[in-house]
């Protein structure tokens, strides 16, 4: 087994996430797919419900409509609280092992050590590896080591947010771009249609990103958004039929 001699050996292999940003950037094509099949399934489960009350293209439309906005803002919003408490937990950490290397940097330098050693190294070496590293960059050093963090990737409640509302909105609009283009007789069996291909794509490209089976991971998102369509359908046609709608 050959060992890299320079970190141009690492860029020889550029599918490897030998990096935090490329890690970081999976984690946002995951959060944009799951965004999208929210906004498939929850788009495409309330206007095919309205279409089973009610064959008023108006009606679809203006619930259709509002399920869209409402639908990327809800997304949104939960978004940015969620990754503003991260992110305020990320700096919470950052600060506070700043303090601890301006007011103990030789028990610094001894945890950090003593982690190489928990790792597998000898001493000696977890001792040259500290101090080389905490001469470089002692704060970078430390937050990866101990904390898994990168002063550089604090993450952005602000993208997060605008990354989910555009996701979903991209998501929603092929439910309801199907429910409304086609003739009243088959815009019902065409929305199926193209919410199950969507939902199929969604599921691969997800199940690649997270390097798991396709299949399986196809399979769970088609039956469950299929069900979603059904049981709204079915509500929505009772409805319609018992004169409530």
């Amino acid at each position: 087994m050959t060992t890299p001699s320079s970190d141009s050996d690492f860029a020889r292999q550029p599918d490897e996430p030998h990096s935090g940003s490329l890690a970081g950037r999976l984690n946002w094509l995951r959060a944009g797919v799951l965004g999208a099949n929210d906004g498939i399934v929850s788009v495409a489960a309330i206007v095919v419900g309205v279409a089973g009350a009610s064959s008023s293209t108006p009606a679809i439309l203006a619930a259709g409509s509002a399920a869209l906005i409402g639908g990327a803002i809800s997304m949104a919003l939960g978004e940015y609280v969620s990754v503003s408490s991260q992110r305020d937990s990320q700096r919470s950490l950052i600060e506070k092992e700043r303090v601890e290397l301006s007011t103990d940097p030789d028990g610094e330098l001894l945890e950090l050590a003593g982690l190489y050693e928990a790792r597998g190294l000898t001493p000696d070496t977890a001792h040259r590896v500290a101090v080389e590293l905490t001469e470089r960059d002692a704060l970078r050093a430390h937050l990866a080591m101990e904390l898994n963090i990168d002063e550089d990737d604090v993450v952005s409640p602000w993208s997060a947010a605008g990354a989910s509302a555009l996701s979903f909105l991209i998501g929603g609009i092929l439910p309801l771009l199907a429910i409304l283009l086609p003739p009243e007789a088959v815009r019902v069996p065409v929305t199926f249609a193209v919410v199950i291909l969507a939902l199929a794509a969604t599921g691969v490209i997800g199940a690649r990103l997270g390097g798991s089976p396709a299949v399986r991971a196809t399979v769970r998102v088609v039956v469950g958004g299929a069900l979603a369509l059904v049981a709204t359908f079915v509500v929505g046609s009772l409805l319609g039929t018992a004169g409530v709608v």
